[in-house]
């Protein structure tokens, strides 16, 4: 039986064909964690689109103008939407929840949706703010939060039930649109995100979202026969639309 080692240049070779393998683990590794980011950021961007578009859905479904306008002491609501870069709405709305108990609060809320600029990166900062108590600044005061970073555009677009057509802009104040709210909103989104096939992560894409929130105290569309081209047709539940819940009466 033979006691000999390795030589030196078995040595070496060994020495070498551990390093490659070493390096090729390494890269594959480096690669790995490289996509991962990617992806991981790319969700992150999907999840925070979803959030915001559904805190806003919720918030317009349930956006309302109160039918109490001639009554004394109270504060007219409103539902604006300005045609700027990007969109900003303000409107009353029946979405506010509680969070503490016997505070001096209804389910009725003033809401802004508006975006400013990042301070240290690309785009803008979607932010939300909802006052609990409807006033005579129906776009101050109130608890504010962001809803998206880095967003490259928020466009919204309002239907008008009368002409049938997309609006820019609406106003409720306006002669154009008195006191009555669009039928529906489409909301359009765009946030910016690492580019997937840039692994140096410096490149970016445009990721965009599109959806469309029908409001559920807005006068219907008129259909043929007469009936209401969107919702059941009268008499469901006893009432038209299906059964929505009324306006609240003797309130602002």
């Amino acid at each position: 039986m033979s006691r000999r080692g390795l030589t030196t240049m078995e040595l070496m070779v060994s020495i070498v064909i551990l390093l490659v393998m070493s390096a090729v683990v390494a890269e594959t590794l480096r690669n790995t964690i490289v996509v991962s980011n990617l992806l991981n950021d790319r969700d992150a961007t999907v999840r925070s689109a979803r959030v915001a578009l559904a805190k806003i859905r919720r918030d317009l479904t349930l956006s309302y103008l109160t039918p109490n306008r001639t009554q004394p002491e109270r504060y007219l609501t409103v539902f604006v939407g300005l045609d700027e870069e990007p969109d900003r709405l303000f409107f009353a709305s029946l979405n506010h929840q509680r969070l503490y108990l016997n505070s001096r609060e209804a389910d009725q809320t003033e809401v802004t949706v508006w975006t400013e600029r990042e301070s240290d990166g690309p785009g803008y900062v979607l932010y939300h703010r909802e006052a609990p108590r409807i006033d005579e600044e129906p776009a101050e005061d109130g608890v504010v939060f962001p809803l998206a970073h880095n967003v490259r555009s928020f466009r919204l677009r309002y239907l008008d039930q009368q002409s049938g057509e997309w609006r820019d802009e609406w106003d409720s104040r306006s002669p154009e649109t008195p006191y009555r709210l669009p039928r529906a909103v489409e909301i359009g989104l765009v946030l910016i995100a690492p580019d997937p096939d840039d692994s140096s992560r410096e490149a970016t894409v445009d990721v965009p979202f599109l959806s469309t929130v029908m409001l559920e105290y807005a006068t219907r569309m008129p259909g043929p026969g007469g009936l209401l081209s969107s919702g059941a047709a009268p008499g469901a539940g006893g009432r038209p639309g299906g059964g929505r819940r009324a306006l609240p009466v003797g309130r602002p």
